[in-house]
Protein backbone atom coordinates (compact mmCIF):
# COMPACT_ATOMS: atom_id res chain seq x y z
CA UNK A 1 0.00 0.00 0.00
CA UNK A 2 1.60 3.28 -1.09
CA UNK A 3 1.07 6.37 1.01
CA UNK A 4 -0.12 9.33 -1.07
CA UNK A 5 -1.31 12.32 1.01
CA UNK A 6 -4.04 14.09 -0.92
CA UNK A 7 -2.99 17.60 0.02
CA UNK A 8 0.55 16.94 -1.25
CA UNK A 9 -0.74 15.70 -4.59
CA UNK A 10 -2.94 18.77 -4.95
CA UNK A 11 -0.09 21.10 -4.00
CA UNK A 12 2.24 19.43 -6.48
CA UNK A 13 -0.30 19.73 -9.29
CA UNK A 14 -0.81 23.41 -8.60
CA UNK A 15 2.94 24.00 -8.49
CA UNK A 16 3.48 22.19 -11.79
CA UNK A 17 0.74 24.17 -13.51
CA UNK A 18 2.08 27.50 -12.28
CA UNK A 19 5.58 26.57 -13.49
CA UNK A 20 4.27 25.69 -16.96
CA UNK A 21 2.50 29.04 -17.16
CA UNK A 22 5.65 30.92 -16.18
CA UNK A 23 4.14 32.03 -12.89
CA UNK A 24 6.19 32.01 -9.67
CA UNK A 25 6.03 28.70 -7.80
CA UNK A 26 3.53 28.81 -5.00
CA UNK A 27 4.41 27.78 -1.46
CA UNK A 28 1.87 24.97 -1.29
CA UNK A 29 -1.66 24.28 -0.17
CA UNK A 30 -3.66 27.01 1.44
CA UNK A 31 -4.00 27.12 5.20
CA UNK A 32 -7.77 26.81 5.04
CA UNK A 33 -8.95 23.33 6.11
CA UNK A 34 -10.13 21.13 3.28
CA UNK A 35 -13.84 20.35 3.27
CA UNK A 36 -15.69 17.55 1.56
CA UNK A 37 -18.21 18.28 -1.16
CA UNK A 38 -21.80 18.37 0.04
CA UNK A 39 -21.04 19.25 3.67
CA UNK A 40 -22.71 22.63 3.52
CA UNK A 41 -26.40 22.78 4.38
CA UNK A 42 -28.66 23.14 1.30
CA UNK A 43 -29.92 26.55 2.46
CA UNK A 44 -26.50 27.95 3.35
CA UNK A 45 -26.26 31.61 2.33
CA UNK A 46 -23.35 33.57 0.89
CA UNK A 47 -23.12 35.48 4.18
CA UNK A 48 -22.72 32.28 6.18
CA UNK A 49 -20.08 31.05 3.72
CA UNK A 50 -18.20 34.34 4.06
CA UNK A 51 -18.36 34.00 7.85
CA UNK A 52 -16.97 30.49 7.65
CA UNK A 53 -14.14 31.65 5.38
CA UNK A 54 -13.33 34.45 7.80
CA UNK A 55 -13.21 32.00 10.69
CA UNK A 56 -10.93 29.69 8.73
CA UNK A 57 -8.62 32.60 7.90
CA UNK A 58 -8.50 33.62 11.55
CA UNK A 59 -7.62 30.07 12.59
CA UNK A 60 -4.86 29.88 10.00
CA UNK A 61 -3.49 33.28 10.95
CA UNK A 62 -3.16 32.04 14.53
CA UNK A 63 -0.86 29.28 13.25
CA UNK A 64 1.57 31.55 11.47
CA UNK A 65 5.16 31.18 12.64
CA UNK A 66 6.55 33.97 14.79
CA UNK A 67 10.06 35.24 14.01
CA UNK A 68 12.75 35.43 15.15
CA UNK A 69 12.45 31.72 15.88
CA UNK A 70 15.16 29.84 17.78
CA UNK A 71 15.43 26.04 17.87
CA UNK A 72 17.92 23.73 19.54
CA UNK A 73 19.26 21.43 16.85
CA UNK A 74 21.54 18.61 18.05
CA UNK A 75 22.79 20.94 20.78
CA UNK A 76 23.28 23.95 18.48
CA UNK A 77 20.97 26.94 18.78
CA UNK A 78 19.76 28.12 15.39
CA UNK A 79 17.82 31.37 15.01
CA UNK A 80 15.65 32.10 11.98
CA UNK A 81 14.79 35.72 11.23
CA UNK A 82 12.24 34.54 8.65
CA UNK A 83 11.21 31.39 6.82
CA UNK A 84 14.19 30.13 4.78
CA UNK A 85 13.86 30.86 1.07
CA UNK A 86 17.19 29.64 -0.30
CA UNK A 87 17.82 26.12 0.97
CA UNK A 88 20.53 23.66 0.01
CA UNK A 89 19.71 20.08 1.02
CA UNK A 90 21.90 17.01 1.48
CA UNK A 91 20.34 13.52 1.43
CA UNK A 92 16.93 12.54 0.08
CA UNK A 93 15.17 12.72 3.42
CA UNK A 94 15.69 16.48 3.73
CA UNK A 95 14.57 17.26 0.20
CA UNK A 96 11.51 15.03 0.60
CA UNK A 97 10.54 16.69 3.88
CA UNK A 98 10.37 20.11 2.24
CA UNK A 99 8.44 18.78 -0.75
CA UNK A 100 5.96 17.09 1.59
CA UNK A 101 5.45 20.35 3.44
CA UNK A 102 4.71 22.21 0.22
CA UNK A 103 7.79 24.43 0.52
CA UNK A 104 9.82 22.85 -2.26
CA UNK A 105 10.09 26.24 -3.96
CA UNK A 106 12.53 27.25 -1.21
CA UNK A 107 15.07 24.66 -2.44
CA UNK A 108 17.83 26.19 -4.59
CA UNK A 109 20.01 23.06 -4.68
CA UNK A 110 19.87 19.40 -3.70
CA UNK A 111 22.72 16.95 -3.20
CA UNK A 112 23.58 13.39 -2.21
CA UNK A 113 20.23 11.87 -3.33
CA UNK A 114 19.72 8.28 -2.16
CA UNK A 115 17.24 7.24 -4.83
CA UNK A 116 14.10 8.27 -6.72
CA UNK A 117 11.28 10.15 -5.09
CA UNK A 118 8.22 8.24 -3.93
CA UNK A 119 5.28 8.47 -6.30
CA UNK A 120 3.34 10.87 -4.07
CA UNK A 121 6.17 13.44 -4.29
CA UNK A 122 7.11 13.00 -7.95
CA UNK A 123 5.01 15.88 -9.28
CA UNK A 124 6.30 18.30 -6.63
CA UNK A 125 9.86 17.26 -7.39
CA UNK A 126 9.44 17.53 -11.15
CA UNK A 127 8.32 21.16 -10.74
CA UNK A 128 11.67 22.21 -9.24
CA UNK A 129 14.81 22.15 -11.45
CA UNK A 130 16.99 21.93 -8.32
CA UNK A 131 15.33 18.63 -7.50
CA UNK A 132 15.39 17.31 -11.05
CA UNK A 133 19.10 18.08 -11.44
CA UNK A 134 21.06 17.85 -8.16
CA UNK A 135 24.00 20.14 -7.56
CA UNK A 136 26.03 17.01 -6.81
CA UNK A 137 25.39 13.28 -6.56
CA UNK A 138 27.67 13.33 -3.52
CA UNK A 139 28.29 16.14 -1.04
CA UNK A 140 29.06 19.43 -2.82
CA UNK A 141 32.03 21.60 -1.94
CA UNK A 142 31.71 24.52 0.44
CA UNK A 143 32.46 26.90 -2.42
CA UNK A 144 29.73 25.43 -4.63
CA UNK A 145 27.19 25.84 -1.84
CA UNK A 146 28.22 29.40 -0.97
CA UNK A 147 27.97 30.41 -4.63
CA UNK A 148 24.21 29.89 -4.29
CA UNK A 149 23.90 32.36 -1.39
CA UNK A 150 21.85 29.97 0.76
CA UNK A 151 20.13 31.04 3.95
CA UNK A 152 19.92 27.42 5.18
CA UNK A 153 21.88 24.20 4.65
CA UNK A 154 19.65 21.28 5.71
CA UNK A 155 21.34 17.88 5.98
CA UNK A 156 20.28 14.33 6.73
CA UNK A 157 23.43 13.23 8.54
CA UNK A 158 25.33 15.22 11.15
CA UNK A 159 28.59 14.17 9.48
CA UNK A 160 27.48 16.06 6.36
CA UNK A 161 28.37 19.24 8.26
CA UNK A 162 32.07 18.66 8.81
CA UNK A 163 35.39 19.52 7.25
CA UNK A 164 35.17 16.22 5.36
CA UNK A 165 31.62 16.97 4.28
CA UNK A 166 30.10 20.18 2.93
CA UNK A 167 31.78 22.26 5.59
CA UNK A 168 31.88 22.60 9.36
CA UNK A 169 28.84 23.96 11.09
CA UNK A 170 30.94 26.65 12.71
CA UNK A 171 32.13 27.81 9.28
CA UNK A 172 28.58 28.34 8.06
CA UNK A 173 27.66 30.13 11.28
CA UNK A 174 30.60 32.52 10.85
CA UNK A 175 29.42 33.19 7.29
CA UNK A 176 25.88 33.95 8.46
CA UNK A 177 24.31 30.79 6.98
CA UNK A 178 21.99 28.73 9.14
CA UNK A 179 22.37 24.96 9.32
CA UNK A 180 19.90 22.28 10.37
CA UNK A 181 20.51 18.55 10.90
CA UNK A 182 17.65 16.05 10.80
CA UNK A 183 17.13 15.61 14.58
CA UNK A 184 16.84 11.84 14.19
CA UNK A 185 20.49 11.88 13.03
CA UNK A 186 21.94 13.69 16.06
CA UNK A 187 24.92 11.73 17.37
CA UNK A 188 25.54 13.39 20.75
CA UNK A 189 24.03 11.03 23.36
CA UNK A 190 22.25 14.02 24.91
CA UNK A 191 20.25 14.54 21.71
CA UNK A 192 20.38 11.25 19.81
CA UNK A 193 17.12 9.27 19.72
CA UNK A 194 17.36 6.27 22.01
CA UNK A 195 15.44 4.71 20.44
CA UNK A 196 13.76 6.46 17.52
CA UNK A 197 9.98 6.79 17.86
CA UNK A 198 7.24 8.08 15.61
CA UNK A 199 6.72 10.93 18.05
CA UNK A 200 10.31 12.02 17.36
CA UNK A 201 9.74 11.72 13.60
CA UNK A 202 6.59 13.82 13.86
CA UNK A 203 8.38 16.30 16.11
CA UNK A 204 10.84 17.00 13.31
CA UNK A 205 7.98 17.53 10.85
CA UNK A 206 6.33 19.88 13.32
CA UNK A 207 9.53 21.84 13.89
CA UNK A 208 10.09 22.18 10.14
CA UNK A 209 6.54 23.48 9.89
CA UNK A 210 7.43 26.22 12.36
CA UNK A 211 10.73 27.04 10.66
CA UNK A 212 9.16 27.30 7.19
CA UNK A 213 5.91 28.96 8.29
CA UNK A 214 3.99 25.86 7.21
CA UNK A 215 2.42 24.81 10.51
CA UNK A 216 -1.05 23.91 9.15
CA UNK A 217 0.48 21.74 6.43
CA UNK A 218 2.77 20.02 8.94
CA UNK A 219 -0.16 19.33 11.23
CA UNK A 220 -2.21 17.82 8.41
CA UNK A 221 0.72 15.65 7.32
CA UNK A 222 1.24 14.38 10.87
CA UNK A 223 -2.47 13.69 11.28
CA UNK A 224 -2.55 11.72 8.02
CA UNK A 225 0.50 9.71 9.01
CA UNK A 226 -0.90 8.93 12.46
CA UNK A 227 -4.07 7.68 10.78
CA UNK A 228 -1.98 5.57 8.40
CA UNK A 229 -0.11 4.05 11.34
CA UNK A 230 -3.37 3.12 13.01
CA UNK A 231 -4.25 0.95 10.00
CA UNK A 232 -1.20 -1.29 10.41
CA UNK A 233 -1.87 -4.62 12.11
CA UNK A 234 1.37 -6.12 13.47
CA UNK A 235 2.11 -9.67 12.38
CA UNK A 236 1.41 -12.08 15.25
CA UNK A 237 3.44 -15.09 14.09
CA UNK A 238 6.43 -14.25 16.29
CA UNK A 239 8.81 -13.91 13.32
CA UNK A 240 12.44 -12.84 13.51
CA UNK A 241 14.20 -10.71 10.93
CA UNK A 242 17.54 -9.41 9.71
CA UNK A 243 17.57 -5.87 8.28
CA UNK A 244 20.30 -6.21 5.65
CA UNK A 245 21.46 -2.77 4.52
CA UNK A 246 24.80 -3.39 2.82
CA UNK A 247 28.07 -5.33 2.86
CA UNK A 248 29.12 -8.76 1.65
CA UNK A 249 32.08 -9.84 3.79
CA UNK A 250 30.50 -8.29 6.87
CA UNK A 251 26.85 -7.22 6.70
CA UNK A 252 25.85 -3.74 7.81
CA UNK A 253 22.48 -4.13 9.47
CA UNK A 254 19.71 -2.30 11.26
CA UNK A 255 20.37 -1.97 14.98
CA UNK A 256 18.05 -1.31 17.90
CA UNK A 257 17.94 2.49 17.98
CA UNK A 258 16.88 3.74 14.56
CA UNK A 259 14.37 3.55 11.77
CA UNK A 260 14.97 -0.14 11.06
CA UNK A 261 14.01 -1.12 14.60
CA UNK A 262 11.04 1.24 14.52
CA UNK A 263 9.71 -0.32 11.31
CA UNK A 264 10.24 -3.89 12.55
CA UNK A 265 8.49 -3.15 15.84
CA UNK A 266 5.59 -1.63 13.92
CA UNK A 267 5.03 -4.64 11.67
CA UNK A 268 5.61 -7.26 14.36
CA UNK A 269 9.14 -8.52 13.63
CA UNK A 270 11.85 -9.27 16.21
CA UNK A 271 15.24 -7.84 15.24
CA UNK A 272 18.04 -10.43 15.50
CA UNK A 273 20.50 -7.50 15.71
CA UNK A 274 18.76 -5.96 18.70
CA UNK A 275 21.97 -6.12 20.69
CA UNK A 276 23.49 -3.39 18.48
CA UNK A 277 22.84 -0.24 20.52
CA UNK A 278 22.93 2.09 17.54
CA UNK A 279 20.77 2.83 14.51
CA UNK A 280 23.10 0.78 12.28
CA UNK A 281 26.07 -1.47 12.81
CA UNK A 282 28.07 -4.47 11.66
CA UNK A 283 27.09 -8.05 12.48
CA UNK A 284 29.04 -11.16 11.63
CA UNK A 285 27.58 -13.73 9.26
CA UNK A 286 28.25 -16.29 11.99
CA UNK A 287 25.76 -14.55 14.28
CA UNK A 288 23.24 -14.23 11.45
CA UNK A 289 23.52 -17.95 10.75
CA UNK A 290 23.16 -18.75 14.42
CA UNK A 291 19.98 -16.66 14.64
CA UNK A 292 18.61 -18.00 11.31
CA UNK A 293 16.01 -15.23 10.85
CA UNK A 294 12.59 -16.11 9.48
CA UNK A 295 12.71 -13.20 7.03
CA UNK A 296 15.35 -10.83 5.65
CA UNK A 297 14.62 -7.18 4.93
CA UNK A 298 16.65 -6.09 1.90
CA UNK A 299 17.50 -2.41 1.47
CA UNK A 300 17.37 -1.63 -2.25
CA UNK A 301 19.78 1.00 -3.54
CA UNK A 302 21.66 1.90 -6.70
CA UNK A 303 24.93 0.74 -5.15
CA UNK A 304 23.49 -2.35 -3.48
CA UNK A 305 20.41 -3.61 -5.29
CA UNK A 306 18.03 -6.26 -4.06
CA UNK A 307 19.32 -8.60 -6.75
CA UNK A 308 22.92 -8.06 -5.66
CA UNK A 309 22.12 -8.81 -2.03
CA UNK A 310 20.19 -11.96 -2.91
CA UNK A 311 23.18 -13.02 -5.02
CA UNK A 312 25.51 -12.51 -2.06
CA UNK A 313 23.28 -14.64 0.15
CA UNK A 314 22.84 -17.44 -2.40
CA UNK A 315 26.46 -17.57 -3.56
CA UNK A 316 27.83 -18.03 -0.07
CA UNK A 317 27.40 -21.76 0.70
CA UNK A 318 26.86 -20.99 4.38
CA UNK A 319 24.28 -18.20 4.08
CA UNK A 320 22.59 -20.16 1.30
CA UNK A 321 21.40 -22.52 4.06
CA UNK A 322 19.51 -19.79 5.92
CA UNK A 323 15.79 -20.57 6.07
CA UNK A 324 14.87 -17.18 4.61
CA UNK A 325 17.26 -17.64 1.69
CA UNK A 326 16.17 -21.17 0.86
CA UNK A 327 12.52 -20.11 0.89
CA UNK A 328 12.89 -16.63 -0.68
CA UNK A 329 11.42 -14.94 2.34
CA UNK A 330 12.45 -11.36 1.60
CA UNK A 331 10.94 -7.97 2.25
CA UNK A 332 12.22 -5.00 0.26
CA UNK A 333 12.51 -1.36 1.30
CA UNK A 334 14.04 1.44 -0.86
CA UNK A 335 17.07 3.08 0.73
CA UNK A 336 15.56 6.60 0.97
CA UNK A 337 12.71 5.19 3.07
CA UNK A 338 15.19 3.85 5.61
CA UNK A 339 16.16 7.38 6.65
CA UNK A 340 13.83 8.66 9.37
CA UNK A 341 11.44 11.24 7.97
CA UNK A 342 8.28 11.69 5.96
CA UNK A 343 8.63 8.17 4.48
CA UNK A 344 8.93 6.31 7.78
CA UNK A 345 5.22 5.56 8.00
CA UNK A 346 4.87 4.54 4.36
CA UNK A 347 7.89 2.26 4.76
CA UNK A 348 6.20 0.44 7.63
CA UNK A 349 2.93 0.28 5.70
CA UNK A 350 4.62 -1.27 2.68
CA UNK A 351 6.59 -3.76 4.80
CA UNK A 352 3.43 -4.83 6.63
CA UNK A 353 1.70 -5.49 3.30
CA UNK A 354 4.64 -7.57 2.04
CA UNK A 355 4.88 -9.48 5.29
CA UNK A 356 1.19 -10.37 5.21
CA UNK A 357 1.73 -12.07 1.86
CA UNK A 358 4.59 -14.28 3.05
CA UNK A 359 3.60 -17.89 3.56
CA UNK A 360 5.52 -19.71 6.27
CA UNK A 361 5.21 -23.37 7.31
Amino acid sequence: MTYRPLFVLLAASALALSSCAGAPAQKGPTDAPATSAGTAAPDATADSADSADSADSADSAGQESQYPLTVNNCGTEVTFAAAPSRVVTAKSSTMEALLALGVGDSIVATSFPDGPLPQWLEAAGAANPAVVTPLSDQLPSLEAVLDLSPDLVYVGWESNLSADGIGARETFTQLGVNTYVAPSACKDPKFAPAPLTYDLVFSEISELGQIFDAVPTAERLIAEQRAQLALITPDDRGLTALWYSSGSKTPFVGGSQGSAQLAMDTVGLTNIAGEIKDSWGSMSWAKVIEADPDVIVLVDSAWGSTEKKIGVLRDNPVTAQLSAVKNDRYLVVPFPATEAGVRSVSAATDLAAQLAKLQLP
